[in-house]
C-alpha cells in the first residue's frame, strides 16, 4: 500500500477508485482525519488529509505521530506527502512542482518530533531526509514541469515569514519554505517508511520586490490551479512505484536503538511496535 498525505488545498484524492473511509486508532491518538482507502490502477492507496477535514489544524497542531502510525498500521510502507510551499529562489516560480532533497528545521522544538523517548532512545540517520527511490519515482512520471531538488526550510508558523526572515533564509541558500515537513520526514524515517515530498510552489514568500507577498488567499488560489497537476503526478507515481524491492528506509532502525534491550519494558515495546 502507498500512503498519500494531502496538504493545503489537497483535501481528497479524486483519483481513488472504490474509496472507503477507515477510522484508525493509534497509540498516539487519532490521526488528523479519517483515512480514505481505495485503489489507483489496481494498487492500494491510503489518503490522509494532514490538516483535517475542512482544514482545522495549524501546522503545529497536526498529530504527526498518529498520522504516520495510522498509515503504517494500515500497511503503507511508502508515503508521498503533498504540501504548499513558498519559493525563495527565482528558479522555482509559483505554479512549479518540485521534489525536495534536503531539509532545514526552523520550528521551535515544541512539536512531538520522535516516536522515541520515555525510556527508549533511538537515533536514526537523517543525512538524506527523503527516500531517494521515492524521489526518483516522482521525478520519472513524465508530467511536465516537475523540478528536481530543493532545500526545504520548515518554519513553525502559522504566521508567514517577515521580509527579514525571508531574505535571511535566501542568504543561507534555502530554496523553498513551508510548515509541515518537520517532524513528518523524521517520523517517517523512524517508522521505516519510504517518504518523499511533492511540493507545490504557490508564491515567492515575501522577498521578491515585484511579486505580491504571500497570503492565505494567494496560496489557496495557486493550489487550486495546481491540484490537477499534482493528481497527475500522484497517479503516475502510484502506477510506477516499486513497492516490492526492499529499500534502505525499511531498515532505518538497524542499530538505531541504543537503550539496553533488557531495560525496555512491555509497554514500551507495544508503543513502539510499528
Amino acid at each position: 500500500m502507498i500512503g498519500v498525505i494531502g496538504g493545503s488545498g489537497l483535501y481528497d484524492l479524486a483519483i481513488l477508485e472504490n474509496p472507503e473511509t477507515v477510522e484508525v486508532t493509534t497509540g498516539y491518538g487519532p490521526p488528523s482525519s479519517p483515512i480514505t482507502v481505495g485503489t489507483v490502477a489496481g494498487r492500494s492507496v491510503a489518503f490522509l488529509a494532514r490538516h483535517g477535514i475542512g482544514h482545522r489544524l495549524t501546522p503545529g497542531e497536526v498529530p504527526y505521530r498518529a498520522n504516520l502510525a495510522a498509515l503504517r498500521e494500515l500497511g503503507a510502507r511508502h508515503v508521498v506527502a503533498v504540501s504548499a510551499v513558498g519559493s525563495l529562489t527565482p528558479r522555482l516560480r509559483p505554479g512549479t512542482l518540485v521534489v525536495p532533497d534536503q531539509l532545514v528545521d526552523r520550528t521551535k522544538g515544541i512539536r512531538a518530533g520522535s516516536f522515541f523517548g520515555s525510556g527508549v532512545v533511538g537515533h536514526v540517520a537523517m543525512a538524506d531526509p527523503f527516500c531517494a527511490r521515492m524521489r526518483t519515482t516522482l521525478l520519472s512520471t513524465g508530467v511536465a514541469g516537475v523540478q528536481d531538488g530543493a532545500t526545504y526550510c520548515c518554519i513553525e508558523g502559522p504566521q508567514f515569514s517577515t521580509r527579514a526572515e525571508s531574505r535571511l533564509y535566501q542568504s543561507w541558500g534555502l530554496d523553498i519554505i513551508g510548515m509541515t515537513a518537520v517532524p513528518e520526514a523524521a517520523l517517517a524515517r523512524e517508522a521505516q517508511l519510504c517518504y518523499a515530498a511533492l511540493a507545490l510552489v504557490t508564491d515567492y514568500d515575501c522577498w521578491h520586490e515585484s511579486a505580491e507577498p504571500v497570503s492565505a488567499g494567494l496560496v489557496a488560489q495557486t493550489m487550486r490551479d495546481n491540484v490537477r497537476t499534482a493528481r497527475e503526478v500522484l497517479t503516475a507515481a502510484v502506477k510506477s512505484a516499486d513497492t516490492e524491492t526492499r529499500c534502505s528506509c525499511h531498515d532505518a532502525l538497524a542499530g538505531a536503538v541504543i537503550t539496553d534491550p533488557a531495560l525496555i519494558d512491555d509497554a514500551a515495546r507495544v508503543r513502539l511496535a510499528l
